[in-house]
């Protein structure tokens, strides 16, 4: 086993069941609940049909949530998928998933969230472009240096953000349940809708959810792990769900199904109470939702590259957790170039909101054929390891994984329907990393499949 594998030794094990669940609703609730809804409402025939989407989408990822609780309940090593794919199908699959992670999906989604809240935070205060990017790069050097000063920093930054994105989502419901006059889920349904409007839907709904993992993340420094780990993944998930399904009935009740359907419907509910200042409110509340995210982001994210780099002698490096500060410094620093590195490149290319778009459309078929495989991971597991101890089992087995695995097919067959060119550049990004694993053959490496035979006995 490397050396590097003790760099456990230097982790702090205090992080209690409120900092998980705040982990889990800071990432999820980012900034799409405040700008996916239209494009939701627009895809549906009727208003009742979006809303129901919605709480399809919350019941997908507590299906999802309750899979990844027995495999972090039974492996509970840092690093969610990348533990569960290197135990089941060995190295090479746990290293493209984290070389995918390291070079586009993680990288990209936390320089997309920087980019809007410098977005917002330069409409706020009227500021020029490279504004835009200068903000984006300072959140994300101003977060990163949070994470890596200490654990305990680290989470209360978001807990007090996670705090502040609830609050702001719960004066938005107030204000359209109270002062909406529509005739909401009740109003009228339209005949004029795309073949395929369910998966286009669903697109935006489950990228409006997706963060519901990421306490596995955290397992190894979490107290109590076999039970606030399970718990987190369920409640985070739970209290989610409800916050979406009661936001979108705000702007069903306030803005009427046709309301709802055109874009800045945040900022338009919120004129009906604040006629000259609904702009600027939800300026803040994407800010603050978006450094929620993150901040989170981040934190958990740098856990994936320093287990891949205890494993991949190439990425040791990353590995390195410092003695004084108790965090994965390197793995931060390297995450924070890689992001600021990015948000420089789309500022080089005259980018904008299309250009995270496109982004996102890019890694959809990657980011959820890795899902697929981790729902195919705790059916492989179940066998291979029958004698590992399961805390948390996941109900209705082997139905629901496979429900979870059907569903994450699904999402990749149409992303590749939808958008096939970026799915194979994608793909293409994704092969990139293969020279990496097989150039460094002739040194000796570590085998991650070894190392986890261990874990959870």
């Amino acid at each position: 086993m490397d050396s590097n594998s003790n760099q456990s030794e230097h982790r702090e094990i205090h992080l209690g069941l409120w900092d998980a669940v705040s982990i889990i609703v800071g990432i999820i609730i980012g900034v799409g609940i405040f700008v996916t809804p239209h494009e939701v409402f627009s895809s549906v025939p009727h208003p009742a049909i979006g809303i129901g989407v919605w709480v399809l989408g919350g019941l997908f990822a507590l299906i999802g949530a309750l899979c990844f609780a027995e495999l972090a309940s039974a492996y509970p090593r840092s690093g969610g998928e990348y533990v569960y794919l290197t135990r089941a199908f060995g190295p090479l699959t746990g290293f493209l998933f984290a070389w995918s992670q390291l070079t586009v999906t993680r990288s990209g989604s936390i320089a997309a969230l920087a980019y809007i809240f410098g977005l917002q935070a330069a409409h706020l205060f009227n500021l020029d472009h490279l504004s835009v990017f200068v903000l984006a790069g300072l959140s994300v050097l101003f977060l990163t240096t949070v994470n890596l000063l200490g654990v305990r920093m680290g989470t209360r930054v978001q807990n007090i953000l996670t705090v502040a994105k609830i609050l702001g989502l719960v004066c938005l419901i107030v204000v359209g349940l109270v002062f909406g006059e529509s005739e909401g889920v009740a109003g009228a349904s339209t005949s004029t809708h795309e073949i395929g409007w369910f998966a286009g839907a669903m697109i935006f709904v489950l990228w409006s959810y997706s963060g519901w993992h990421e306490a596995a993340y955290i397992v190894s420094e979490a107290k109590n792990h076999t039970r606030n780990i399970p718990l987190a993944l369920i409640l985070g998930t739970a209290i989610v769900t409800v916050i979406y399904v009661l936001t979108n009935l705000a702007y069903l009740v306030g803005l009427g199904f046709e309301g709802v359907r055109q874009p800045k419907a945040a900022e338009r509910l919120f004129r009906l109470v604040w006629p000259d200042h609904g702009a600027r409110v939800v300026d803040v509340f994407i800010m603050v939702s978006a450094l929620g995210a993150i901040n989170g982001m981040i934190f958990t994210t740098a856990r994936i590259y320093s287990e891949f780099g205890k494993d991949h002698r190439l990425f040791k490096v990353l590995s390195h957790w410092s003695k004084r500060l108790k965090t994965p410094a390197r793995a931060l620093a390297v995450q924070g170039f890689a992001c600021i590195a990015i948000i420089v490149g789309v500022w080089w290319a005259g980018g904008g909101r299309q250009t995270f778009d496109a982004a996102v459309e890019l890694t959809a078929a990657v980011f959820w054929m890795f899902f697929c495989l981790t729902g195919v991971a705790l059916l492989v597991l179940r066998t291979r390891d029958p004698d590992t101890p399961r805390p948390f089992r996941v109900p209705g087995y082997p139905v629901v994984p496979l429900i979870f695995c059907g569903w994450c097919a699904y999402m990749v067959v149409g992303a590749v329907l939808y958008v096939p060119l970026k799915s194979l550049i994608g793909l293409g990004i994704l092969g990139l990393g293969l020279p990496f694993y097989f150039l460094p053959q002739k040194l000796k490496r570590t085998q991650p499949a070894k190392d986890l035979q261990s874990v959870g006995k």
